[in-house]
């Protein structure tokens, strides 16, 4: 059997952890006890209800899939632009450029609908109606894109990422990713992960958290815990 190390850090955040749960079980404290050593902060992504060991194994995998980002691109109109340093919000046309604000027009999203139904640019039709596709995007450097008061001869184009989730713009691939862990990731327990039957645990996150709860590890983790008298009455009530 292999002995288990306690460092003197784990040891003092092992003791907080019962101190504030004093009925918790060995399992329990055990896994708490791997999720420190090991530095794990498992997430679940509830959408495609798959739990992954980080956040940066989910987001390494989904963009293996092409499931957070594709590229986009965007046409910036000449002439005045209804955004200023105050919008937040923008809806924006993929034919011409034309874009709408959040604080600049009554309803923007009335107003961008109105403006495909008439957009001369507008090909794309749906049951022989003008298709209704438009962008939007809250991120702050693409709405900069159209504030800036440069004037063109011509629309110009712009690369930006779209999000595969909301479909939102974004300036580059790291905005896309910061949204994706702030709003679609959920941070759990090593704990929590395994009492739970809702999710599936991602194929090799499964195959770590089985084989740290072999049994000899279980019981190495307890002999290496006796060693701190402060630790024997919670090993005499798990013995019990």
């Amino acid at each position: 059997m292999t002995k288990t190390v306690i460092t003197e850090e784990i040891k003092k955040e092992l003791m907080s952890f019962l101190e504030r749960d004093s009925d918790a079980e060995l399992i329990h404290t055990y896994l708490y006890f791997v999720q420190l050593k090991f530095d794990l902060s498992p997430v679940v992504f509830p959408k495609e209800k798959i739990i992954y060991q980080s956040a940066q194994d989910a987001i390494r995998q989904l963009e293996k899939e092409n499931k957070l980002w594709r590229e986009a691109e965007i046409k910036i109109g000449f002439g005045n632009q209804s955004v200023n340093a105050q919008t937040t919000k923008i809806y924006i046309c993929p034919f011409t450029g034309k874009v709408f604000g959040d604080n600049t027009c009554p309803n923007p999203q009335d107003a961008i609908y109105d403006w495909l139904s008439k957009c001369p640019e507008n090909t794309e039709r749906i049951g022989g109606l003008p298709a209704k596709r438009f962008y939007i995007s809250e991120d702050p450097e693409v709405i900069k894109s159209y504030a800036d008061k440069v004037k063109h001869k011509e629309p110009i184009t712009k690369i930006v990422f779209s999000s595969v989730l909301n479909g939102r713009l974004f300036n580059s691939k790291e905005a896309v990713i910061q949204d994706f862990k702030s709003n679609y990731l959920k941070s759990l327990s090593l704990f929590e992960v395994q009492n739970q039957n809702r999710f599936q645990i991602e194929e090799q996150f499964l195959a770590f958290i089985q084989k740290q709860l072999a049994e000899d590890k279980i019981g190495s983790f307890v002999e290496a815990l006796a060693e701190f008298p402060e630790f024997v009455p919670f090993i005499e009530r798990w013995l019990e």
